[in-house]
């Protein structure tokens, strides 16, 4: 994002959505609680019209825990 505020973010429409394909129709990046966050979201028609379904996922995930085995070695 070029302005990073904390508690914001930005979603454009996404160039590799198809009616294909279950891509997100847009994408984009937030800030919350000062971490960076990836943005998904669809259009989805329910009672009361169109709205955004919208998922978060963060830009650095946590490392992975080890394999059981290998904490015990």
């Amino acid at each position: 994002m070029t302005d990073k505020r904390d508690n914001s973010g930005i979603i454009y429409k996404n160039p590799d959505k198809t009616p294909d394909n279950k891509f997100p129709e847009y994408k984009g990046e937030a800030t919350i609680d000062g971490k960076d966050y990836w943005i998904s979201a669809w259009v989805k028609d329910g009672a009361k019209g169109k709205f955004f379904s919208i998922a978060y996922k963060a830009k650095q995930a946590p490392a992975k825990q080890p394999a059981f085995e290998d904490r015990l070695a």
